[in-house]
């Protein structure tokens, strides 16, 4: 290790000085580790870092990367691992720097509907917190079990119940941040309306770590419902089932959830959960997991017949209505173990596309006959309530979309298809890595050139996990080792 060290501005000096400010366990260089931090969810890659430090608090963060921004090491800000374009990837070697161990959940506010925690709480972890008190924290990635809140906030994340309650800008109102240069901000105020200068908080949501570490988090919490129907609705159409799902909105109906998971998706994920309780016919094409909540059970009632009567109308099959909380978890979790399933099938490719939701059959068509273009092979599900539609691509010999020349032009050709369409190439899986090159299709050159003006100003060493998102000119030290 020494030896790989004194090639680099990452120096034995330095590490013993990041020793010494978080403790000698929490400072690893052997392989094992390395290898366990250099990938997370996003296909099939993996970049080393040469160190990956463990901090326990914000300060130790800040004397961190005081040293890391004098001697322009790069740093990458991690999470529980689980991002789904690269953010996490230490691309540039450097430091890692995880954040599993700021997991408090610092004080819920009853009075306030508040709560402050720190980023590595596990989310489901949180949402089961306030649940005691009778509160609720409504975005809820798929992920939700072993994802953390620090991630979320970086990527600005939704989940299934985006569609009624929004994603997670919505329910952040104030967090600390250390900058690249070591001083520790708050970026707002505890309070629900704020017109006080720019937005900060906002800015920093859906950053993916480029701008600060976030070390505290306020969040806003709202009542929990108290009463949840679910019902599962089967198509002989993929296009028909993406049709209803405009239908639902304009009938008057906002759902607290609804999703779309095709036929092939769906079969995966019940072998794989090993799970029956979907049946499954040969004229199906696609399934809507459709949810409503709210107070008063005979108004949900109502609700879910009016929107069932309403499928029919779109070749809809016989709905099956979740008995009771088995089912409906059960459901949940087929829905929530599609992406794991579909990557281990060989579905490697994951784009996080969002349109308008009339235009989702659009999308849907598109993508089935860009497969055939492009020689690959996509299934589609997700967030159909918001148009937000994953796209997991599997193409023999091919397990990321970063060599494959052909695969790389079916992308382009997605993304612009979904720009057409008045949407963009990313809903809340983030940029990253991976999604860096087809940026130029959303953005012009001045939008391109604002951003990259933002992040100057809070990086102007460029280290914090620089190659996120864009490149920049300025050039930063690499110790790129893999």
């Amino acid at each position: 290790m020494e030896d790989v060290l004194n090639k680099t501005a990452l120096t034995v000096e330095v590490v013993e000085e990041f020793k010494s400010i978080v403790g000698s366990s929490y400072v690893l260089y052997d392989e094992e580790n390395l290898k366990n931090y250099g990938h997370d969810e996003t296909e099939h890659l993996l970049y080393l870092p040469e160190v990956v430090i463990k901090p326990r608090k914000a300060e130790e963060i800040a004397a961190i990367m005081k040293i890391c921004n004098a001697e322009r090491i790069p740093v990458t800000p991690r999470g529980a691992g689980t991002g789904l374009s690269g953010g996490a990837l230490p691309n540039l070697g450097g430091a890692l720097i995880s954040m599993e161990r700021l997991n408090s959940i610092i004080e819920i506010d009853e009075r306030n509907l508040q709560v402050t925690v720190e980023p590595g709480v596990i989310t489901e972890v949180l949402q089961n917190a306030v649940k005691e008190k009778g509160l609720f924290y409504p975005p809820d990635p798929s992920s939700r079990g072993s994802c953390f809140i620090g991630g979320n906030i970086s990527a600005n994340s939704g989940g299934p119940k985006a569609v009624k309650y929004g994603v997670v800008r919505d329910y952040v109102l104030n967090l600390q941040i250390v900058l690249p240069n070591g001083e520790i901000i708050w970026t707002g105020s505890n309070v629900l309306k704020n017109s006080t200068g720019y937005n900060l908080t906002h800015l920093v949501v859906g950053s993916e770590g480029t701008l600060g570490i976030v070390t505290k988090i306020v969040l806003r919490l709202i009542p929990l419902p108290k009463f949840d129907l679910l019902m599962l609705v089967p198509f002989n159409s993929l296009e028909k089932a993406g049709e209803a799902v405009s239908a639902i909105f304009r009938a008057g109906f906002v759902p607290s959830g609804l999703e779309l998971v095709e036929l092939e998706a769906l079969q995966i994920v019940s072998r794989f959960v090993d799970s029956t309780s979907i049946p499954v016919g040969d004229d199906v094409a696609a399934h809507l997991i459709i949810e409503v909540d709210g107070n008063n059970m005979d108004v949900l009632m109502s609700e879910m017949e009016a929107i069932s009567e309403l499928l029919m109308q779109y070749d809809a099959g016989e709905a099956l209505f979740a008995d009771d909380a088995q089912q409906k978890a059960e459901l949940w979790k087929l829905r929530r173990r599609v992406a794991e399933a579909v990557k281990i099938a060989g579905y490697t490719i994951e784009e996080d596309t969002v349109v308008p939701r009339a235009e989702l059959p659009v999308l849907i068509h598109g993508v089935k006959e860009l497969g055939k273009q492009f020689n690959f092979h996509a299934v589609c599900y997700g967030h159909a309530g918001d148009g937000n539609l994953h796209i997991r691509i599997k193409k023999a010999g091919t397990s990321n979309s970063q060599d494959d020349l052909e695969v790389i032009a079916g992308i382009r050709a997605l993304f612009t298809l979904v720009h057409k369409l008045g949407g963009t190439i990313s809903g809340e899986h983030g940029i990253g890595l991976i999604q860096k090159r087809y940026l130029d299709i959303v953005f012009n050159e001045t939008q391109l050139a604002l951003m990259q003006g933002i992040k100057k100003t809070f990086d102007p060493n460029n280290i914090l996990n620089a190659g996120k998102i864009f490149d920049l000119k300025q050039e930063v030290i690499s110790t790129h080792n893999n």
